[in-house]
């Protein structure tokens, strides 16, 4: 059940930071089944998230490294470390991270954040160190080593495990969907122009929202497909939707201190 508002909430800022691209990337790798742009090249980008107000910073996932770029054939553009100096945010002090799965490029960095709290659905990480990581396809997208590193955090007693939709701080809540993965989660924010939905992988662009066209990376197609009607329910509009790798974001929405690459989600998108 989604919490009513809470009117003692401060809205905070919330960012899109992007690290990485992904170029030379097909249309038709984007959409499960027909493709109806053609096998035209498009762009597919990598981002990270920052949640603030005067109380408190959320980082909402943890990118990659140039290694793993370089291994996985990433164009890498800047640790996504260095970007979140860039706005004054100390990684190391960092208190609350909120993994929206254990993909590579979403939860890799885990150490950079030492004193951070993860918030992770306990169904990711059944899925991730369960029986279905015996199927090299679905094994691919995640790195035994960032796994490694969450039950690090786990032993550590620095895991907090969400069941389903739980607030994380007053106006910042996840939502587990599923569908691309057994425990991805959104996470939903308020900001001054209303509640924003953080989607992630729930709708890696928008078009794979708006046309129902689910991405091809994906556990279970029909929980994608209802995720695609969950995230429209829990934002307040469709410019409330960010979806998570889509080069778009980047253009609707205005640059912070004029960076090519952090743009602020709390500001209106340009029409």
């Amino acid at each position: 059940m989604i919490q009513q508002p809470d009117s003692l909430a401060e809205p905070y800022e919330v960012f899109a930071l992007r690290y990485a691209r992904h170029d030379g990337r097909r249309s038709g790798e984007n959409y499960l089944g027909e493709d109806p742009h053609g096998d035209a090249s498009v762009g597919f980008d990598f981002y990270i998230w920052l949640i603030r107000n005067v109380h408190r910073t959320i980082v909402v996932d943890t990118g990659f490294t140039a290694e793993m770029a370089e291994r996985r054939r990433r164009t890498y553009l800047r640790s996504p470390l260095h970007l979140l100096q860039t706005l004054d945010v100390n990684p190391a002090t960092v208190s609350d991270v909120v993994i929206t799965h254990m993909h590579y490029d979403h939860a890799g960095n885990i150490d950079g954040f030492p004193s951070a709290r993860l918030h992770l659905q306990e169904a990711e990480m059944a899925y991730c160190t369960g029986r279905c990581m015996c199927h090299d396809v679905l094994r691919k997208p995640f790195e035994a080593s960032d796994v490694a590193a969450a039950i690090g955090k786990l032993y550590a007693g620095q895991i907090r495990y969400c069941d389903n939709d739980q607030v994380i701080a007053p106006g910042v809540s996840v939502h587990l969907l599923g569908g691309h993965t057994a425990g991805l989660q959104v996470v939903r924010v308020l900001t001054a122009r209303g509640y924003v939905v953080l989607a992630s992988d729930a709708a890696h662009y928008w078009d794979n929202l708006r046309a129902r066209r689910p991405f091809p990376i994906v556990l279970d197609v029909a929980r994608m497909l209802e995720a695609h009607q969950r995230i429209e329910a829990l934002a307040d509009g469709p410019d409330h939707i960010v979806p998570g790798h889509d080069p778009g974001v980047r253009l609707r929405f205005p640059a912070w201190n004029g960076h090519e690459d952090i743009v602020q989600l709390h500001a209106e998108p340009a029409r």
